[in-house]
This record gives C-alpha cells, structure tokens and sequence, in this order.
C-alpha cells in the first residue's frame, strides 16, 4: 500500500484541537464506537503509512469509529502531516491534539481524555494496521464486556535484513503472538502498548478511584518502557480481563537502529528497571500462593540484596560479559536486566515499600 502523498487534500473533517495540559476535561464517551490514538513525538516521517493503512480500514456502517493524532512536544511537523495526509474522501474524523509534557503516558492520557467512544485503541507511530483491525477490536469488545483490554498479534517489518539473535528476542520488540488466544489475564498477565485496545469506562473506573501511572513510557529520545504493562496489572487488578486475539493484525515497521545489539541492551536494562514498578502489582496479589513470603519479599531491601545476589553470585556471565560479550548471548542480557532493576531499586528506596503498601489499601485494587 502506498502512502498518501505530501500534497493529498486535508480532509475536512480533520481538526486541531488545543488542550490543556492536564486532563481533567474528559469528553462524554458514546457506547460501541472506537476512537484510534496515535501517540507522536516527531513522527513526521513515520505517520503517512500509519494513516495510510487507517484509512484503508473497512468498517461497518453502523460502527462509528475516530482517529486521534496526539502531538506529544513535536519539534518537527507531525501535525502538519497529519493534517495534510488523512485523504478528504473518508469522512472520519480526525482530531490534532497536542500534548505539551513528553512522555508516552501523558500522550496516552491526553488520548483517553479526549476520546469520544467506548473503545480506544493505541497504535503507535510504526504500526500499520490490517483491514479489519477496527472491526475485530470492537467486535472483541462488544462480545466480551468483562475484558478491560485486548492486544493483536504484530508482525515485523525490517528496513533491512534482522540480525540472527531477532527471532530469539522478538517479544522485546512487541512482535509475535502474546499468549494462547482469548484469556490472558492470569497466564501472561499484560499486553503491549502496540495494538492495544482499552475500554474507556475500564480505564475511567480505575483513575477516579485513585489510580496513577509511575512509568512515563518514552520520553523523546529517551528509553523507557513499561507504561503499557503497569496500565495492564491495574486494570487485572481492579478486576477487569486482558484478552489476546490473533485475529487482530498488525505490522511493526523496525528501523535498522533499532536492531543493532546495543539498543537491545539498553531496551532490556530499562526492562529490568520497569520491573521495579510491577512489583507492587505481582507482590500484593492474591492470586500468588504464597502470599506471606510475597508480602515479606516485597520490602525494599529484601528485592535490592535479592537482585544484587544474583550479579555477585553469578560470575560466569559477567566473564562471557567482558570477554566474550557476543551479540545474541543470553548471559549479557541477563546482566544488563538485572543491572537496571538494581540501580532503579536504589533510586527508590525510600520509596518502595510504601508503593506497596499503597496498592494494597487502593480503593480501586479488588485483586
């Protein structure tokens, strides 16, 4: 599919909106529609193929659905592409909303807030969409009322060819299937930010009982990661399903820099530094059957010295590390993961054990 050029018509339909910057106005939501957000820090390159597999979507009449381009302090033109690429012949409206604080969460927050139905769904600026992806999400949605959130099975596009360890790490980089289909919540437990969609009233119920993100996603150029899980363990935690479905296709486009061995390595230390964030959710759970040794392990310094016994005890790897330290080993991962959790975990300290504490006695924390 080729991608509506520079010089296509603005659609009419296509508006651009001032927002404040917190998101305390929230739009009244209408039942059984999607409102697509597409969450954009300089994405002026990326966004016309985005838009353009969006606009080849085939959607029943009677499905009502938006797309929201949300221009997370872009300093090149992403709303000007947005604006001038959605083609004037598809009557869907399309909103420009800028969102001055960088980071992915406060995109995303700007993106619930402005929505206008039901099911909002995440895609992110080098996704490209199959046909019916639309059509499914609501369908998944409308079928299963208990689900808070559903994810698709993504698909990597190379700008050139992977390296041979890809396969191996390809979840790192939200490609592939993301569990057996249908109930996820209690076997994987999150799904991707890419292709994720979530029931606003889900989302809504959560945050006016007091639920905050800690994880800010990314921040520019800045790798940080984990929002997308963290609003998963919420929504399983006040109650709500997560869902996997294959039927929902997606492909994600991955440029040759982000293949290379040291960007994985510095993806999978900020991995181990979101983990830090999970642990009140994994910790106080009452699905986890030893509750007492989970309640026990989840003070500060037994995780700081349980993670630093691991580097200490492991000295193998850190010799494969500086001596060997080939591309693809498992060894050098392991080391980088744990290296990210345990200088996170000091940046906390005084602050873990509370966060605990606090998802415990939450009013919106049922599980």
């Amino acid at each position: 599919m080729v991608a509506p050029s520079m010089s296509s018509r603005m659609a009419s339909g296509l508006e651009q909106h001032s927002a404040a910057s917190d998101h305390t106005l929230e739009q009244p939501v209408r039942r059984g529609g999607v409102s697509v957000v597409i969450c954009c820090h300089n994405s002026g390159r990326r966004l016309p193929a985005v838009l353009a597999h969006l606009a080849a979507q085939q959607v029943p009449d009677d499905l009502p659905w938006e797309v929201l381009v949300i221009d997370n302090a872009s300093t090149d033109d992403t709303a000007a592409v947005a604006r001038m690429t959605w083609p004037a012949h598809i009557h869907v409206p399309v909103r420009v909303v800028p969102e001055p604080k960088l980071g992915l969460i406060h995109a995303r927050h700007r993106g619930f807030a402005e929505a206008m139905y039901e099911f909002v769904s995440f895609i992110d600026d080098d996704n490209r969409v199959a046909p019916d992806w639309i059509k499914i999400a609501a369908e998944v949605m409308q079928t299963h009322p208990e689900v808070g959130a559903c994810g698709g099975l993504s698909e990597a596009v190379f700008e050139t060819n992977p390296p041979p360890w890809f396969d191996r790490y390809q979840e790192f980089y939200a490609v592939g299937p993301q569990g057996e289909p249908g109930d996820i919540t209690w076997t994987k437990g999150f799904l991707w930010g890419a292709g994720l969609t979530i029931r606003q009233s889900a989302w809504r119920q959560i945050v006016k009982r007091g639920f905050c993100s800690t994880l800010t996603g990314r921040q520019g150029a800045r790798l940080s990661t984990g929002e997308d899980v963290e609003i998963s363990f919420a929504l399983r935690r006040a109650g709500w399903r997560l869902w996997f479905e294959p039927r929902l296709r997606l492909q994600h486009f991955l440029p040759q820099r982000r293949l290379q061995w040291t960007y994985l390595r510095s993806l999978n230390r900020a991995n181990g530094a979101a983990t830090v964030s999970y642990d009140p959710y994994t910790l106080s759970s009452k699905r986890n059957s030893y509750i007492f040794e989970a309640r026990r392990s989840g003070h500060w310094r037994w995780q700081a010295l349980a993670t630093a016994r691991d580097l200490a005890l492991n000295p193998r790897r850190w010799l494969r590390l500086a001596f060997q330290n080939e591309e693809g080993d498992p060894a050098v991962l392991w080391i980088d993961w744990r290296i990210g959790r345990l200088l996170e975990l000091l940046q906390r300290r005084g602050q873990y054990d509370r966060s605990v504490r606090n998802l415990l006695e939450a009013q919106w924390s049922i599980q």
